[in-house]
C-alpha cells in the first residue's frame, strides 16, 4: 500500500506545551540540525497519521506573534510566509495554553489570516480546570473558523483526535475560513489592493507583511522594486500598521473570550505556584535557595559524571593496552591507540557530564524554577552586559564550558548571547582541577584554621570565586567592544510549577550528547591527531639518535630496563616538534617562572587541560599505577632549575594555576564556540584574550610572590 507523506509545521507561544506535545507524537524518531545560515535548531520527527498517511513534524520556535525581533522568530516567520526553501508546511499545528488562552489568540488570529491550513490544539486543559476555567470547544471553533483539539501530552489524552483533524485539514475537508479574523485590507486599502495585483495568491493579511518585511523575501529584484514603490507611493508606516492590528485584533479576541470562555468562580483561586513563588523570588530567601540549588547541581554534576567517566576511561585504557598487546609495533599502531583512540576518549569521556548536565537543567525547565533564576539574578547580570539567562550557561561552565556554550540558544538578544559566549569559559571547569589538586598540594602548605578551614580548601574556593570575579570584569569591558545596536528587553514568563517529564528530559540529554559527538567531536578528533604527530616526530634525526643511545643503554643495563625506557620517553618528548616548541616558547614563559617542561604542559594541554597532570608524568618519568599522584608531586617537588632553586615555588604554582584558570587551553571549547557564532572569528578573539589574560596575571601573581 502506498504511504502519503504530509509535512506539518507545529507553532505556538513558548511555554505553550509545544515540546511536549512534539515529543508526544515523535516520540524517538526526531532529528536535530541548524536551520541554514541561522544556529537555531530545527527538530524534525515523524509519526503515523493513519494506515496510509505518515507525518514529517518539524518544531519551528517558539512566538508571540508574526512581528519577529529574535533569529529564532524570523525562522517561524519566514516558515509560516512561504518564503523558507527548505521548510514547506502542508498543514499547521498551533499549540495554545488553555489556560492562557486569550494571550496565545493572538497569534492564532494572525496565522488564520494568512489564510493557510491549520489546526489549534489546546494544551494546558488540566490548569484551566483548576483555575476554573472553562472553553466551549464547538464555539471556539465557529468563532475561529479552523478545527480545535485539546490534548493532554503528558496522558497522551487527545492525540488520536488531533491526528484525525489534521489528516481531515489535509484533504480539504477544513478550509481555511473564507472571513478574516478582522478588516486586515482597511489597515491600508490602497497599498494591499496593489499588491494583490501583483501577487493575486496572497491574503490580505500576508500582502500586509509584504509590504512590511519584503525585503527579507525571496522575491525577484523586479518585485522587490515595485513593492518598495508600493509602500513608498502609500506612505506605508509600519508602526501604525501594526498598532492598529494588534489593538483590532485583542477587541475581537475580547468577543471571543466572553463568548466562549466562562469562570465559574468571579474570585481567582490562589495557586500552589504563587505560594512558591512568595518564598522563591523572596528578595532574601530566594538568593538563599537559589545558591543551594546551584550548589546541588554543581555537585551532582561531579559526584553522578564521575563514576560512567571513570568507565569510559577505563575502558578505552583497557581498549588500548589490549590493542598495544597483539598489534605490531610501528607508527600505524602508535598512531591508532594515542591519535585515534586516545581522540574518541577524549570525546565520550565528556559525554556523562554532557547528558547529566542537560538532564538537570531540563528538570528546572519542566519544572518551572529555570525561569525563576533568571528572574532573581538578571538586575546583577546587567549591569555588567549580561542578562538573567545568562546564569545558567555560566554556572554549566563549572562543570564543562562545551554543554554551556550549547545552551546560550534562549537568550534573545545577540549582544548579551555573544558576551555570555566568550565568558563562559572562564567559569573554573572540571578539567581544571587535577591540575589544581596536584598544584595546591605542590605549594599550599596543609595548614587549618579554627580546627576545621582547610587552607588548601580555601584557596580551591578562592580559584572558583576568582573566575566567576573574572568572567564578569572581562562581561563588563567587552561590552564597550561589541558593537551591535540591539535593545535588550529581559521579557520573561512565569512558567507554572509541574512535575517533570521524563521521557523528555532523556530525549534531551541523548539530542545533546548526538550534538556533542557528531559535531565538536570532529574538530577533537583533528587535534587529537595533530598532537600525536607534534609528539612523535621531530627534525631531522634526533629522535633516531635519542632511541639509539637508550637502546644502548638499555642493553648495557637491562636491570633499569623501566627507568630507562621512561627516560627515553621523555627525551624522546623532547626532541620531537612539540617539545622543541616548549623549549622554543621558555624564554617567553620564563617570566612566569615556567621551564620548557612546563611549556610543553602548556602546548599539549590545549587538548585538554587535565593532560596537564599526564604531561608531567611522562616528563619526570613517573609510573602510571595507583601511588603516581604522590609519586608525582614529590618528584616535582624536588625538580629544580639550573640555579638550584625550586621550580615549584609558591610563585610558580600560583603563576600555573592562575594561567590554567584563564587561557583557553580547550578545543572542543572553540569548536562549540564556532558552531554557535557560525564564524572562527569570535573563537580567534576569544583565543587570544583568554591568553593574554592568562600571561598578565600570571606574570603579576609570579612577580609579587617571588
Amino acid at each position: 500500500m502506498a504511504t502519503n507523506t504530509i509535512h506539518i509545521a507545529l507553532v505556538g507561544n513558548p511555554n505553550s506545551g509545544k515540546t511536549s506535545l512534539f515529543n508526544t507524537l515523535t516520540g524517538l524518531n526526531q532529528k536535530v540540525g541548524n536551520f541554514p545560515g541561522v544556529t537555531v535548531d530545527k527538530k524534525t520527527g515523524e509519526f503515523n497519521i493513519s494506515s496510509d498517511t505518515t507525518a514529517e513534524l518539524i518544531d519551528l520556535p517558539g512566538s508571540y506573534s508574526l512581528y519577529p525581533r529574535r533569529a529564532d522568530e524570523w525562522v517561524s516567520y519566514k516558515v509560516l510566509m512561504n518564503q523558507d526553501t527548505d521548510v514547506k508546511a502542508d498543514v499547521v499545528i498551533i499549540v495554545a495554553d488553555a489556560s492562557t488562552l486569550k494571550r496565545n489568540l493572538l497569534f492564532v488570529s494572525q496565522i488564520i489570516d494568512l489564510k493557510i491550513p491549520a489546526v489549534l490544539t489546546l494544551t494546558m486543559m488540566d490548569v484551566a480546570r483548576k483555575k476554573d476555567i472553562q472553553i466551549d470547544i464547538k464555539a471556539l471553533e465557529r468563532e475561529l473558523g479552523i478545527p480545535v483539539v485539546p490534548v493532554n501530552p503528558r496522558k497522551n489524552k487527545g492525540i488520536d483526535q488531533l491526528k484525525k483533524a489534521v489528516e481531515a485539514t489535509t484533504k480539504q475537508q477544513y478550509r481555511p475560513p473564507a472571513f478574516d479574523f478582522i478588516s486586515n485590507k482597511n489597515l491600508a486599502t490602497e497599498a494591499v489592493t496593489e499588491v494583490k495585483e501583483l501577487l493575486p495568491q496572497l491574503s490580505d493579511y500576508s500582502a500586509i507583511h509584504h509590504l512590511i518585511n519584503h525585503e527579507s523575501f525571496l522575491l525577484s529584484n523586479d518585485l522587490q522594486d515595485k513593492i518598495e514603490a508600493i509602500e513608498q507611493k502609500n506612505k506605508v508606516q509600519h508602526t501604525r500598521i501594526q498598532a492598529e492590528e494588534i489593538m483590532q485584533r485583542y477587541q475581537r479576541i475580547k468577543q471571543i473570550v466572553q463568548t466562549t470562555i466562562t469562570e465559574e468562580s468571579p474570585v481567582k483561586k490562589q495557586l500552589i505556584a504563587e505560594k512558591l513563588d512568595r518564598v522563591l523570588l523572596h528578595r532574601f530567601w530566594g538568593y538563599a535557595i537559589l545558591l543551594t540549588v546551584l550548589f546541588l547541581l554543581f555537585q551532582s554534576i561531579f559526584w553522578i559524571a564521575q563514576y560512567p567517566m571513570d568507565i569510559i576511561e577505563l575502558f578505552f585504557l583497557n581498549l588500548s593496552n589490549w590493542f598495544s598487546s597483539w598489534l605490531p609495533a610501528n607508527k600505524l599502531t602508535d598512531l591508532f591507540i594515542n591519535g585515534v583512540l586516545a581522540g574518541l576518549s577524549g570525546i565520550f569521556v565528556f559525554v556523562p557530564q554532557i547528558m547529566i548536565l542537560f538532564g538537570l537543567t531540563t528538570i528546572l525547565e519542566e519544572t518551572g524554577y529555570m525561569a525563576r533564576i533568571g528572574f532573581l539574578t538578571d538586575k546583577i547580570m546587567r549591569k555588567v552586559g549580561l542578562n538573567g539567562k545568562s546564569v545558567m550557561p555560566m554556572i554549566s561552565g563549572f562543570a564543562c564550558a562545551v554543554p554551556a556554550i550549547m545552551s546560550v540558544r534562549n537568550i534573545e538578544n545577540r549582544k548579551e548571547r555573544l558576551l555570555t559566549i566568550l565568558v563562559t569559559p572562564l567559569m573554573s571547569c572540571s578539567a581544571r582541577l587535577p591540575v589544581y589538586t596536584i598544584l595546591i598540594a605542590l605549594v599550599v602548605p596543609q595548614t587549618y584554621y579554627l580546627g576545621f578551614l582547610s587552607l588548601q580548601g580555601l584557596v580551591m574556593m578562592g580559584l572558583y570565586v576568582f573566575s566567576v570575579l573574572m568572567a564578569l570584569i572581562v562581561a563588563y569591558v567587552a561590552k564597550r567592544f561589541i558593537n551591535i545596536k540591539e535593545k535588550s528587553f529581559f521579557i520573561l514568563e512565569l512558567p507554572l510549577y509541574r512535575h517533570p517529564r521524563y521521557k523528555n528530559v532523556l530525549l534531551t540529554m541523548i539530542e545533546k550528547a548526538k550534538i556533542f559527538v557528531f559535531d565538536a567531536g570532529k574538530v577533537i578528533m583533528i587535534i587529537s591527531l595533530l598532537l600525536w604527530a607534534l609528539s612523535s616526530y621531530g627534525p631531522g634525526d634526533r629522535l633516531e639518535k635519542v632511541t639509539a643511545q637508550y637502546d644502548q643503554q638499555i642493553t648495557a643495563n637491562p636491570e633499569q630496563r623501566d627507568v630507562l625506557e621512561k627516560e627515553k620517553g621523555a627525551a624522546l618528548l623532547q626532541n620531537s616538534y612539540a617539545g622543541i616548541m616548549g623549549q622554543y616558547i621558555e624564554p617567553a614563559i620564563k617570566p612566569l617562572g615556567y621551564d620548557w617542561k612546563i611549556g610543553i604542559a602548556l602546548i599539549t594541554s590545549f587538548a585538554a587541560r587535565e593532560v596537564f597532570v599526564g604531561t608531567m608524568a611522562t616528563l619526570y618519568s613517573v609510573d602510571s599505577d595507583g601511588g603516581d599522584e604522590q609519586t608525582l608531586r614529590q618528584k616535582m617537588n624536588s625538580a629544580v632549575n639550573a640555579n638550584g632553586e625550586k621550580i615549584y615555588s609558591l610563585a610558580t604554582g600560583v603563576s600555573l594555576m592562575i594561567f590554567y584558570l584563564l587561557a583557553m587551553q580547550c578545543m572542543s571549547t572553540l569548536a562549540v564556540v564556532k558552531r554557535e557564532t557560525n564564524s572562527w572569528k569570535w573563537p580567534m578573539i576569544q583565543l587570544t584574550y583568554m591568553t593574554v589574560l592568562a600571561y598578565v596575571m600570571s606574570l603579576l601573581a609570579y612577580q609579587l610572590l617571588s
